[in-house]
């Protein structure tokens, strides 16, 4: 050992000392001293403890150099035990800082002899301060480890852990002795270790950290049980960025896991809910509210839902649901969120099926309560199936839930909406049968109305057809067609009308009508007014005259008011007669000119009472077409009756053809889908 030199390396053989380790952090000096007490080695670190350089104090009496006058007696003492007596000492003493200050110094001193037999003082030294606060952190470090209650670990860079703090032992349930050197897969073999072990590569390759990472599985802490916990990878970097590893922290969140779960499932079901009360009942029609059900319900509830009422209850002839006996089903929407073999397994749309008392939706319609089986096994299916071919579709198609809810409004049992799961892995619990129940409940107060509706709707179209003439009758000098068509389904029957009257001496009365209102009450006015007009017809009055008459008659009829064009056709005279009560003028078509509006004065509609109405007369020869018709064929709500009329005075001047194509053409052109009023259409053609 030579005075004034000092190793530049230390540690393990072949690794250099990277400058930046804890003996850099603390500072620590070393000073060897010769028997007679003077300084032969002085550290660079001792330059920055003590203040002075190395030729400062090389050669130097050390008590002289930094021992205070008053210490120097002690600081003897304690250097010939060290040196005669072969002991070491450890502790703090205060030194003299080359800039006059006095420091607590942290010494270990130790005897040191060469290679003759000469003695030395080997001193370390750091500064006291500096001491304590590396002491501080290290044992605030180890305590926020071991004490947290987030579980902590460090893999080295082959992933296998060197530590694992005391709650990271609880959550895994593995002593933490038993993880060091081992992987994750090793230690958790229920848990995705092939995917934990690519993130936290991919944290070591990148340095970027992985914050709030969710894995589930079990370990054998609770290996009954899954959990999902809360993940953070970040790399380990020692000095000039050499990496060491990296630390995982885990936080187990199941229980906050499970209430999102639960929130998000409750914030579904209302939408579900709230999309229902949207969608299911848009119209009057029972098969279409079916429809709409079976379409909310899949997938969100179901993977397959069918929806069958008894078809008692659609004829409107069930007392009440019997207690037991086969029942008789009709089939009116079915729905699969994908291709499946459970959907050819159900009865199709309109198709009529008897269902006996041990089919779980006929148990359903009696009891008049939900029936849900939440592991479906062989023995079900036959209780779910229509048939045992359809049973084997619904095991091939891997059917392993089922749920019938019954379809009840009015305290009457309508059907039964049924469910299946065959991809959702998911088996029905009982909050989905409160869903299915709820939604249920709601789709069979609109099926009832529909049911309802449509069977009044029904007695009013046949009713109103009933009243209405048959084929219209072959007259002298006429070619006659004629239409009817009601309203679509979301509005009731209307009381539009046309007849064709024979009167004396070959002549012809044409009319057409609209009693203004809606329903039974409306076509069974239209059926007064079309027999009054018959009647007044064959006193061979004016129309005119008619109508005055009728005017008064519908008068009395309380709330209902008509319009009425009442035509009597000539073929002796080759002209028309005609007179107008509130109506939308006819269309005359010339056989050699344009078509046109026939324009008249027209009259106060029927049921107003004290109007006046005239009778205007107009050539009608051999090829001239006039075209009678009700407001239902023209009217709409955003457009304009005078365009909706030149719309309509413009498609009989271009078609001149057959007057069966004429009233076809006029109906598939002129009416709207969804067309909210019935209409009455009568065509009649001079022949001379």
């Amino acid at each position: 050992m030579t005075a004034g030199s000092f190793p530049e390396t230390a540690g393990r053989a072949g690794v250099p000392f990277d400058g930046t380790g804890l003996l850099d952090i603390l500072g620590v000096a070393a000073v060897v001293i010769d028997a007679r007490g003077r300084i032969v080695l002085w550290s660079p670190q001792a330059e920055a403890l003590f203040g002075y350089r190395a030729d400062e104090a090389l050669g130097r009496y050390v008590a002289r150099l930094i021992v205070d006058e008053k210490h120097r007696g002690e600081a003897m003492r304690l250097f010939g035990e060290v040196l005669h007596g072969g002991t070491t000492w450890a502790g703090t003493f205060p030194v003299r800082h080359k800039d006059g200050s006095t420091r607590d110094v942290e010494f270990r001193n130790m005897r040191l002899t060469d290679d003759v037999g000469g003695l030395f003082a080997l001193g370390i030294a750091a500064d006291r301060s500096v001491v304590e606060r590396v002491e501080t952190e290290l044992a605030l470090s180890d305590r926020l480890v071991s004490q947290s209650p987030i579980g902590l670990a460090v893999l080295d860079t082959d992933l296998r852990y060197v530590r694992v703090n005391p709650a990271l032992e609880r959550i895994n349930g593995v002593p933490a002795a038993l993880h060091l050197g081992r992987r994750i897969g090793d230690m958790l073999p229920r848990v995705d270790a092939r995917e934990l072990e690519s993130a936290l590569r991919t944290v070591l390759a990148t340095g970027k950290p992985l914050l709030e990472h969710q894995t589930t599985g079990r370990t054998p802490a609770d290996p009954d049980h899954e959990h999902v916990w809360s993940l953070s990878f970040y790399r380990l970097e020692g000095a000039e960025g050499r990496v060491l590893g990296v630390a995982a922290s885990v936080i187990d969140v199941t229980e906050r896991h499970d209430a999102d779960a639960l929130a998000d499932r409750s914030r579904r079901r209302l939408a579900l809910v709230a999309d229902a009360s949207a969608r299911v009942g848009t119209t009057l029609e029972v098969e279409r509210t079916a429809d709409e059900l079976a379409g909310v319900v899949v997938p969100e509830l179901a993977d397959v839902a069918a929806v069958d009422v008894l078809d008692s209850v659609l004829a409107l002839r069930r007392p009440g649901a019997p207690a037991e006996g086969p029942e008789l089903f009709r089939a009116l929407a079915v729905k699969a969120s994908g291709p499946t073999d459970a959907l050819p397994a159900a009865d199709p749309p309109g198709a009529v099926a008897m269902y006996g008392a041990d089919r779980l939706v006929t148990r359903c319609v009696h009891t008049g309560l939900p029936v849900l089986v939440e592991h479906v096994g062989p023995g079900d299916l036959s209780r779910i199936a229509r048939s045992p071919e359809a049973a084997e579709l619904l095991e091939r198609a891997g059917v392993h839930s089922y749920l019938a809810v019954p379809l009840i409004a009015r305290g009457e049992v309508l059907g039964a909406l049924d469910l299946k799961r065959d991809r959702n892995p998911l088996p029905f619990d009982g909050d989905d049968v409160l869903l299915a129940t709820e939604l249920a409940a709601r789709a069979a107060v609109s099926i009832d109305n529909a049911r309802w509706y449509q069977s009044v709707r029904n007695s009013a179209v046949t009713l109103q057809r009933s009243l209405l003439p048959g084929k219209p009758p072959e007259r002298a000098g006429l070619e006659i067609a004629a239409r009817y068509q009601p309203a679509q389904a979301s509005s009731e029957v209307g009381g539009d009308w046309y007849d064709v009257i024979a009167l004396p001496d070959d002549k012809t009365a044409l009319v057409v009508g609209d009693v203004m209102g809606s329903g039974i009450d409306a076509a069974a006015t239209m059926g007064r007014l079309r027999t009054a007009t018959c009647a007044f017809a064959d006193l061979d009055l004016s129309p005119a005259q008619v109508l005055r008459h009728l005017d008064r008659i519908t008068a009395g009829l309380e709330h209902y008011i008509a319009t009425c064009l009442f035509a009597v056709h000539d073929p002796r005279r080759g002209r028309c007669r005609i007179a107008n009560a509130g109506h939308l003028p006819p269309v005359r078509i010339p056989a050699d000119g344009p078509a046109e509006l026939v324009r008249l004065s027209t009259g106060v509609p029927l049921g107003v009472g004290g109007g006046t109405f005239h009778t205007a007369r107009f050539p009608f020869l051999p090829g001239d077409v006039l075209v009678l018709y009700t407001d239902g064929l023209v009217e709409t709500r955003h457009e304009a009756i005078d365009d909706r009329l030149a719309v309509l005075v413009g498609l009989l001047d271009e078609h001149r053809g057959p007057l069966e194509e004429t009233c076809d053409l006029l109906l598939r052109a002129l009416r709207r889908p969804g067309a909210q009023d019935d209409v009455a259409l009568l065509v009649a053609r001079s022949t001379g």
